[in-house]
Order: structure tokens, then C-alpha cells, then sequence
């Protein structure tokens, strides 16, 4: 090769490189892709992550696809009945996740987890532990379509339907999972006790993610005889995922 060509190519080449990184800038990359293994987990609710990106970029990149994918799944009888699926809301980098049991009537309509009742619980909560809705938390559910009638998922639409969450929570990668409610512990954790022996316990989800088990804003709102209670205890988990925070604690109660 001569002189002059191989000048052409290093040139051309130095191009190519030039229009990649500029590329990288625009869309909010940094660095260079790694070829980092992704989750393969299985179909059943007791399926962990495999393996953990571990480059910013790679939530950043990964899960929109990811959400795209999840729009058009139809590996369940949900599909069928749901007006679009609900993947997630709140920030990709935060270090505190909030994990539910499935989309409601409100959710099914916004495309977005815990925007009901239910979720305008959430957010004083999260604002009582002096963050914001927004920037600070990410907030799921395992199962990403809504159940007809607001009834409890299926085990085979949990198991069908979790391996989206297991690469969210790699992708993510939070310090703390705040698991809420029965059903949402029961997929996360693999076990059958019931949120009322779980609750204020640290768990570990995939054997190194931070659990705390605590009750569903939904049952936080039901009258009953304990639910000042059970609002008293919600919050007192809460504090305990302060500390492991490092979260100053307000001086009044939340929520």
C-alpha cells in the first residue's frame, strides 16, 4: 500500500471515529460500548439475573429497548386485555427502587406505574423520606399489563412476565429494593410468608440487592382496624431504608 493510501485510511478512519463520539455526545452515551453479558434469566417467578451491566451507559441505552419490547409482548393472556403495557417511571440511575404487584385502571390508561390512588400515596411517602418522585427513586411492577379487574396476577403471568423486571433491577442496579405488598415479596424473594412476618426485615434479592418488605400503598388506604398500624409500620420500614441510605430522618411522619 502506498504512502498516500494508507494516509486516505487513516483519514477515513479518524472520520469514523470523529462521527461515532460525536454521536455519543448527542444522544447522552459516554464511553465505549463494553461487550458486557446481559441477564438471561428463565420464565419462572424464582428466576434471578445472571449477570450485571455494569456500564452507565448501558441502562441508559438498554432499557428503552426494553420498553419497547415489553409494548409489544403478547407471551400472556394479558395481552389481550390490557390498553398498553406499564413498564416504569422515575429516574434509571436512582438507588432506591420501589417494586409493586401489577397495573391498575389508572395505570393501564397512563402507561405508568402507581398513578392512582395508590401512587399519590407513594410519592408523599417518598417525599417524606426527603426525596423526589422524579430524580430519586424507579418505580415497577413484576407483571407489566393490567390484570382484568384489578385482580391479583396469575403464577404463570408472574413467571411469564418477571424476566422483564430481573433485567430492569440488573440494568438499574439499586442499593435498595423496596418490595410492596404479598406479591411483589412472593416474586422477588421466592417464599410464601406473608407480608405481616416479612415486613421491617432485610432481605436479599438475587443474593446481594438490599429487600425491605413493606405493605402496598393500596392496603395503606383500605379502612380496617390496623390500618393506623400498618401505616405506623410502613413507615418505620421506611426509616430503616433512610438509614441504610443515608438519609437523614424528618422529624415528622410520612405519608
Amino acid at each position: 500500500m502506498s504512502q498516500v493510501d494508507s494516509r486516505a485510511e487513516l483519514a477515513g478512519l479518524a472520520a469514523s471515529l470523529r462521527a461515532y463520539l460525536e454521536w455519543q455526545q448527542d444522544t447522552g452515551v459516554i464511553g465505549f460500548p463494553r461487550a458486557t453479558p446481559t441477564a438471561t434469566p428463565t420464565a419462572t417467578a424464582t428466576a434471578t439475573p445472571t449477570a450485571t451491566p455494569t456500564a452507565t451507559s448501558d441502562r441508559h441505552v438498554r432499557l428503552p429497548q426494553l420498553a419497547l419490547e415489553v409494548s409489544s409482548c403478547t407471551r400472556c393472556a394479558l395481552a389481550a386485555t390490557r390498553t398498553q403495557t406499564v413498564f416504569a417511571r422515575g429516574s434509571v440511575d436512582a438507588k432506591l427502587c420501589f417494586v409493586g404487584e401489577a397495573p391498575g385502571a389508572d395505570e393501564d390508561a397512563q402507561g405508568l406505574p402507581f398513578v392512582g390512588r395508590a401512587g399519590q400515596l407513594l410519592d408523599r411517602m417518598v417525599g417524606a423520606m426527603g426525596l423526589s418522585p422524579e430524580r430519586d427513586v424507579y418505580v415497577c411492577n413484576i407483571v407489566k399489563c393490567r390484570p382484568p379487574g384489578n385482580r391479583r396476577p396469575e403464577p404463570e403471568e408472574m413467571a411469564t412476565c418477571i424476566p422483564y423486571l430481573h433485567e430492569q433491577l440488573a440494568l438499574v442496579q439499586p442499593r435498595v429494593i423496596v418490595a410492596l405488598g404479598n406479591t411483589a415479596v412472593a416474586a422477588l424473594l421466592d417464599t410464601k410468608v406473608g407480608i405481616t412476618k416479612l415486613r421491617g426485615q432485610w432481605k436479599l434479592y438475587g443474593g446481594k440487592i438490599l429487600v425491605m418488605p413493606t405493605y402496598h400503598p393500596s392496603y395503606l388506604l383500605r379502612p380496617s382496624p390496623q390500618q393506623a398500624d400498618a401505616k405506623r409500620q410502613a413507615w418505620e420500614d421506611l426509616q430503616l431504608v433512610m438509614k441504610e441510605l443515608g438519609l437523614a430522618l424528618p422529624n415528622k411522619k410520612g405519608g
